[in-house]
């Protein structure tokens, strides 16, 4: 019997307790001085250099009458120069180091060359997902002050319907056929002649971009990365994953696609609207899989089960995908089971744990997830995200909703019992742009550094592995004790007719009344609801976690997060349960 099985025997479920930190682990690599010159565009160039002739980004451009789809690439040297061009451009149009610009243009090889000339000039690209709704995003757009806005079209038009969101805006340029707006094109932007542009001198601590999260978990709010923060990206990313110099991506997440030219991989842009992944087409996926031989892809979780569901249908295989790394939202280990049907025995499902703050934090394989920590997962202990990457330090403290200005050791709690997730590390972002009430409530200073609360709950176990337990303001605090999400919700999703389950809360701490919400496979669809509750109610009462749930509500299709299409929004199904 291991460590941790021991440990269960001899405790009760860590589900019902709070939770405790982690030693630090050995920094792998020393942080760099803060007045380092470092500018993430210098990655594009050395690969140029590396491996010129290697396509960097490869885009599908239409199919033909047989059904047979056509691409077209830049390779690094290509999109190197390209970005060069454009640099040269955006300098001559105002846009320079400092330069706040709303960067508002779909995946494509225009995306990839502007986003790395913004980087090379030392502008600051706003990026902010479309898909989080029109107020939403107006109001990102608005916050961020933005001096330049370089958009498609429809993002123009956008910006002439709300002109007030727009009001800093000097530079205007339009990414494809510009109508009455005015402003600049990409063909005024593009430089004729091509001459190499020297990337801005930016030191590790200067603004490289601020990135919007989407709001799905509380207010969106402005996520400042440095130069610093990227580069320590990309060398977790490349170690963590193994990444070697001959692999292919399908990012199906623009913003993770990013990162492929610096980190040498090809960028396969998947033909589908990367705000509905849970839409996608899976026959256009595993075209593109199986057509330019993709080593690696990122999937959202709805993305996976989709396109998992229907490679298993038809008994698929994808002998080149080396691993899949699976964010955004926990993956159930029924949807990574369904997935590896499709893959060769050395491939793995990675599931990354982080945030737009912070990422990668730890991650955890599929072979561990099914093979040893499933069977904990579905009787109550939430999910297992993995161990802290090196270098990276989690702490696991006490639950509260107020501010902590200052770091203390005190804040911890014992290991195996729940609090919230803390991170300290290079990929740690220091604060949100003009939002000091969130960093108020999100960071802890620590000696020079700065500590990210993650807002998510969780407990650490003997081996040094994270065991995410839910969102702390999902927690539902009765007059008998607190519930957490996941943990709960694990016990309600073994009943084979269940796809998934909420809890939520109704009325005020701390006398919520604890609810089940359900939503139900096509199949369950067909048994009695008055069965079926009686059912999940003796399936309640057999589990401590979930004994004081007395109330089962069925709902037809939980509203989720639009960026993954995983993350189920509770307060709106708390409101809706009223």
């Amino acid at each position: 019997m291991d460590d941790f099985e021991r440990t269960e025997k001899e405790s009760r479920n860590p589900a019902d307790d709070k939770n405790r930190l982690h030693e630090t682990p050995a920094i792998a690599d020393s942080p760099a001085e803060a007045d380092e010159t470092v500018n993430v565009s210098v990655y594009l160039r050395r690969m140029a250099e590396m491996q010129p002739y290697k396509r960097a980004v490869v885009y599908p451009v239409g199919w033909d009458e047989k059904g047979r789809i056509a691409y077209t690439h830049l390779t690094f040297l290509q999109l190197d120069q390209e970005s060069d061009y454009m640099a040269h451009g955006l300098e001559n149009a105002g846009i320079t180091r400092g330069t706040r610009t709303v960067l508002m243009v779909r995946p494509s090889l225009e995306f990839f060359a502007l986003t790395y000339a913004l980087f090379k000039t030392g502008a600051v690209p706003v990026v902010v997902d479309p898909g989080m709704g029109t107020q939403r995003m107006l109001q990102c757009l608005k916050e961020s002050r933005a001096e330049a806005f370089i958009g498609i079209p429809a993002a123009h038009v956008l910006r002439q319907l709300y002109p007030k969101s727009f009001r800093t805006v000097k530079v205007y340029v339009t990414a494809g056929r510009r109508w009455f707006w005015g402003g600049l094109t990409l063909d005024h932007i593009r430089q004729t002649l091509w001459e190499p542009y020297p990337s801005a001198p930016t030191k590790r601590d200067e603004t490289a971009a601020i990135l919007f999260t989407t709001g799905s978990t509380g207010p969106a709010k402005g996520v400042i990365y440095t130069h610093g923060m990227f580069d320590a990206q990309i060398r977790h990313i490349k170690s963590v994953f193994n990444i070697g110099e001959d692999e292919i991506d399908l990012p199906t997440f623009p913003l993770f696609a990013l990162f492929d030219p610096a980190l040498g991989m090809t960028a396969v842009i998947p033909d589908m609207d990367p705000v509905k992944p849970a839409e996608v087409n899976p026959e256009k996926i595993i075209e593109a899989i199986m057509n330019q031989g993709v080593t690696n892809m990122f999937a959202s979780p709805a993305l996976l089960n989709r396109v998992g569901a229907y490679g298993k249908e038809l008994g698929i295989k994808l002998p080149s995908l080396r691993r899949v790394i699976s964010a955004g939202a926990p993956v159930s280990p029924a949807n990574l089971e369904q997935f590896s049907a499709m893959l060769s025995e050395e491939a793995e499902i990675h599931t990354p744990y982080g945030a737009t703050e912070a990422m990668p934090v730890m991650s955890a394989g599929s072979r561990e997830i099914l093979n040893e920590t499933r069977k904990f997962t579905d009787q109550g202990y939430g999910i297992c995200v993995g161990r802290p990457v090196p270098g990276i330090e989690v702490c696991i403290i006490r639950i509260s909703d107020d501010p902590i200005e200052e770091w203390s050791d005190a804040l911890e709690v014992q290991r195996g019992d729940i609090g919230e997730i803390t991170v300290k590390g290079d990929i740690v972002s220091k604060e949100y742009f003009d939002r000091p009430k969130e960093n108020g409530l999100a960071k802890i200073r620590d000696g020079n550094e700065i500590r990210h609360r993650m807002g998510d709950l969780g407990w650490m176990d003997n081996k040094g592995r994270v065991w995410f337990c839910g969102r702390k303001n999902h927690r539902v605090i009765t007059e008998n004790g607190t519930l957490f999400t996941i943990p709960c919700e694990a016990i309600f999703n073994t009943y084979p007719a269940v796809y998934r389950s909420a809890l939520i809360g109704v009325g005020e701490a701390p006398d919520q009344k604890p609810i089940i919400c359900i939503e139900l496979k096509k199949e369950g669809k067909k048994i009695s609801k008055d069965e079926m509750t009686k059912e999940l109610l003796n399936l309640a009462a057999r589990h401590p976690i979930t004994e004081d749930i007395k109330t089962i509500m069925f709902h037809k299709a939980f509203p989720v997060d639009i960026r993954h299409n995983s993350k189920i929004f509770r307060e709106k199904l708390a409101k809706w349960a009223k």
